[in-house]
């Protein structure tokens, strides 16, 4: 294979040439391996709907376009990625992360460049919405090929569209006419196992709009290295036909029978809603020429001359134009009624929709929206989470996973940046990288509502079991399983009440005084020596003043007395 376009970042210890599988390695693409040139991106549809994913990524941003679904796509955009004035959507977590200060400081400066050259906090939006729909999103990462330490220079988008994913089998020198996978020996260890080569194919021209991806159409356009191209994939995978889903793929049929049943009701509205009139015209004896003639004279005489038309929403005068919803004109021979007019009435079920809000409903809970978010049905109720809804909760969660799948793109770019400059190396890489979290900003009020229910029950249990501490339990079991205070938490929490303590901005609670009727502190301090009661009477007074006697005699030392 001819030199690949980029660039590419080679393991510092590869794997021993001892191990060894009968298996490819494993790939989240959906994408086998090919054995040789082959057909790639395609495959055969019985039912023929469509046949390449071209017409699956075209047919996911048609379905993007119908409000219905729109609608429920900014749903969930709106609630992965939250703007916000002041703080960007995403941030780098590196609390979990086991490396020093400095490390920790380059990394989220790196973090931070990569943002300002997508313009994250600008076009986040658009960025999730289009890697949503499409169900991946590729990124170029130019680098200066003299100066490659420099990092990351410029993150180019690619359309879906033009870039294809590729697993094929290596070719080697001498191996164009030999059998692969040959089994030399009876000992599996010496079988001829395959090598995978990895790589994108990026064609601008979209060539392909007939799926016949043949050995020659497969090298059409320019062969990428896998480390050049930052992507990141929905994840649903259709393992029988080896492609990438996006999730609005469950969708489509639920769609397509909304807009048929929207359809149908248009139609059956427009041609039962009018009530027709029968005109029965008295033509006598006339001849059957001459009857329709004057029937004819007669329909022209009366008939209605306006006409809608659909495409301009204009009304014109136009009797050449003869549409389903006019009056009908009968004739009746001599010896009838005579002349008579009658109506035909509309159509009486003209107001049930309940079977396009059952369609709505299933696009909707299709797409992983709870239906009670359709057109502000219900509203939000911002009481107790118990009150909230179950599809609520559900959503919450699903929101949750898209973001951690849509970080995969950003783990990527900060892959090759940090590796380009140095900052780690390749194999401390891979044992960082599983505590690089990112965090999202965070908008659903039922998250809030939950946190601080939790944290109220939680203070009505500490409430409960205080009484018991010291005795059946102590206080670090209570901060562990009733507050659920980690080990962190506590050492943090202990360090700011010593400084709080020190600064004098909350008391000392070895200083304070507690009551001992309700065990509770006093507040206040030392409040001295406690103050008499007013004289009520005399007598009150004289017992007052023999006790007053007594206490001074006991106090005052006898002479002599030490």
């Amino acid at each position: 294979m001819a030199k690949l376009f980029g660039f590419s970042i080679e393991d510092t210890e590869p794997l021993s040439q001892d191990v060894v599988s009968p298996v490819a390695p494993n790939n989240e693409d959906g994408s086998d391996y090919y054995m040789s040139s082959g057909f790639f991106g395609q495959y055969v549809d019985i039912e023929g709907i469509y046949k390449t994913e071209f017409d699956l990524i075209r047919r996911y941003r048609e379905m993007s376009l119908h409000p219905e679904c729109d609608s429920a796509i900014e749903d969930i955009v709106n609630e992965a990625i939250v703007s916000d004035s002041n703080d960007s959507p995403v941030e780098l977590d590196l609390d979990h992360l086991n490396a020093s200060d400095g490390i920790k400081k380059k990394i989220r400066n790196e973090f931070k460049y990569i943002l300002d050259l997508l313009d994250f906090d600008k076009k986040a939006h658009e960025i999730y919405r289009n890697w949503y729909i499409d169900g991946k999103i590729y990124y170029h990462k130019v680098i200066d090929v003299k100066n490659p330490q420099e990092g990351i220079q410029d993150l180019r988008y690619i359309d879906a569209m033009k870039m294809r994913y590729v697993r094929k089998q290596k070719q080697k020198e001498g191996d164009k006419y030999k059998v692969p996978n040959r089994l030399v020996n009876e000992n599996p260890m010496e079988y001829d196992f395959p090598e995978i080569d990895e790589y994108f194919i990026y064609n601008p021209k979209l060539s392909y709009p007939s799926g016949n991806i043949t050995s020659v159409g497969s090298n059409a356009g320019i062969k990428m290295t896998k480390d050049s191209i930052a992507y990141a994939t929905s994840g649903l995978v259709d393992r029988s036909k080896g492609i990438t889903l996006s999730y609005l793929n469950k969708a489509i049929k639920s769609l397509n029978q909304l807009r048929m049943i929207e359809d149908s009701l248009v139609i059956y509205r427009l041609s039962r809603a009018p009530e027709r009139r029968i005109f029965y015209i008295d033509v006598g004896n006339l001849p059957k020429v001459k009857a329709e003639q004057y029937l004819r004279d007669v329909m022209m005489r009366y008939r209605n001359k306006l006409v809608y038309d659909a495409s301009t929403g204009e009304i014109r005068d136009d009797k050449k134009y003869m549409a389903m919803l006019e009056d009908f004109w009968l004739p009746r021979r001599e010896g009838g009624r005579g002349t008579e007019i009658s109506t035909l009435p509309g159509g009486q079920n003209l107001g049930e929709i309940t079977d396009i809000e059952y369609f709505k409903k299933k696009l909707y809970r299709s797409l992983n929206v709870p239906p009670s978010r359709m057109d502000g049905e219900g509203g939000f109720n911002l009481g107790r989470s118990s009150e909230i809804l179950r599809d609520e909760v559900k959503f919450s969660k699903f929101v949750g996973r898209l973001r951690k799948r849509f970080s995969g793109l950003f783990i990527d770019m900060l892959r090759t940046q940090c590796l380009l400059k140095n900052i780690v190396t390749t194999e401390d890489w891979e044992a960082m990288s599983e505590h690089i979290q990112f965090d999202f900003l965070y908008d659903n009020h039922f998250t809030e509502l939950k946190e601080a229910e939790l944290m109220i029950e939680r203070l009505c249990l500490l409430a409960t079991v205080e009484p018991y501490v010291g005795k059946y339990f102590s206080q670090d079991y209570v901060r562990r399983k009733v507050l659920r205070q980690t080990d962190e938490e506590i050492l943090e929490q202990d360090k700011i009440i010593k400084k709080e303590i020190k600064d004098g901005t909350i008391p000392d609670p070895a200083e304070m005084q507690i009551d001992p009727a309700t065990g509770q502190p006093i507040a206040g301090g030392d409040l001295g020596a406690p103050v008499m009661e007013p004289e009520v009477n005399g007598a009150a007074t004289e017992v007052n003043a023999a006790t007053a006697e007594l206490d001074a005699n006991i106090a005052k030392p006898k002479g002599g007395e030490i």
